[in-house]
Parts: structure tokens; sequence; C-alpha cells
């Protein structure tokens, strides 16, 4: 909502906000997964839980691995990323189930970003995967940051349809933001802010709750329908 200020000018509307510490590696256990600091360890665990499919990596930057020595030297260059905190997602019986990051952590801007997202087949259409990224969202947010951000190549639908399930809001398009495996990225931003976070979590965190433990796992509402129905009302027209 904007203000006016002495000028008949339109403003933001006034912060009383303190930036964050820096967002540190999160340590958590849910109700059906958990999430802790990824380690060299993990690459293992992890080429058994993302096997050799290579259709998963077309988005990522960077190529799909080859073996378990392939994927050491993947994980060990996320460790390494300036900016990253990167994140090994397990069962509750400790086996691992994919990974997520953390990254282009700002916290003079109050901004985080989630990504480099790699789901195993049990963490896929799960309730594990969408336990993780709540958990993860609430870390951001429960630490005082403002702005959480989900960024994919615009032509990847499936990333764009996870980020309109899980409440994210749809920003725009970045043209030609750059470019990957020797082709163009126009880049789809979407982003939730602490605001945003406050209707969302709930709703997270019944479906989360209502999940039947039967065979195929019945959820007792679908969770995109949810959270849009939370912007139907503001006109949003994601």
């Amino acid at each position: 909502m904007a203000c006016m200020d002495e000028f008949g000018q339109p403003v933001g509307r006034a912060v009383s906000w303190t930036p964050p510490a820096t967002l540190p590696a999160l340590t958590a256990t849910g109700r059906t997964v958990a999430i802790a600091p990824l380690a060299l360890e993990h690459a293992e665990g992890l080429w058994e839980a993302l096997g050799p499919g290579r259709s998963q990596w077309t988005y990522m930057s960077v190529e799909p691995p080859t073996g378990v020595d392939d994927l050491r030297r993947i994980v060990a260059g996320y460790l390494e990323a300036p900016g990253w905190v990167p994140h090994v997602i397990t069962g509750l019986d400790g086996g691992v189930l994919g990974m997520a990051s953390l990254l282009r952590i700002r916290p003079a801007e109050g901004a985080a970003e989630i990504g480099a997202i790699s789901y195993g087949v049990r963490l896929r259409r799960a309730t594990a995967g969408t336990e993780a990224m709540t958990l993860l969202a609430e870390h951001a947010f429960s630490a005082g940051y403002r702005r959480y951000e989900w960024k994919c190549d615009a032509l990847n639908a499936a990333s764009r349809a996870a980020a309109t399930r899980l409440g994210f809001r749809f920003e725009g398009i970045w043209h030609n933001a750059l470019v990957y495996k020797g082709r163009n990225r126009d880049t789809a931003w979407y982003a939730m802010t602490d605001d945003d976070w406050q209707r969302i979590r709930p709703v997270h965190e019944a479906w989360i709750e209502g999940t039947e433990t039967g065979a195929n796992g019945h959820q007792a509402f679908r969770l995109s329908e949810a959270t849009a129905a939370l912007w139907d009302d503001e006109g949003d027209t994601r």
C-alpha cells in the first residue's frame, strides 16, 4: 500500500525492520522428513536416490552426473559456491532422498532464494517433498527474512507448477537472463513475502497434517487449490 510524502508523491509504507544475520544452515525434523547441512558423504546416498536418469538435470546448471564420483564433484561445487547453503533431505529413517539449497542470500535486503532442488523418487509428488519446502521457507522467515524467491527456466513447466502450488506469486519473466549449457535462458521469477507466509504456512501445515497414511497417500485437499484460493480474493491473476 502506498503512502504520500510531503510533496504529494506516493511512497512505500514505513517499515521498522532490522536486517537479519546471514541465514545459517537448517537442521530440523518434521512429520515426514528431515533437513540437515549437505556434506560430501551424502553423495552415495544421493546417487542411489536420484539414479542415473538424465531428464531431471535438463534445467539444472550442471550436466547429469555419470556416477557417484561425478555427483560428489557436483556436491563439492554446491558446498563451495559463494552464498550457497546446501541441504540434504532425508527420511525419518535417515535415508537420503534429495537436496536443495538456500542461495543468493542477501541479509541487507532480507531476501533469500530456494534452488538447486533435486528430488529422488520418494520425494516427488509426496508429502515429504512438500514438507521439506515448508521447513526451509519457515527457516528463512523465522530468521527475519522478508522475501523468499523461486526462480527457474521459463520453459521448466514442472518447476513453475511447483512454485505456484507452494504459494509463490509469479512476478514476471527476465528475458535473456543468462546462458547455460550453450543455450539461452529466460528466467521466471516467483516470490513470497513474510506477510504472504503468514497466510500460506497454516495451509501447508493443514495439508501436511491431513495426509492419510494409506497406501495411496491421499490428501484431504489439494494444496494447489488451497494456495490459489489465498490470492483469489485479491484479484491475483497468476
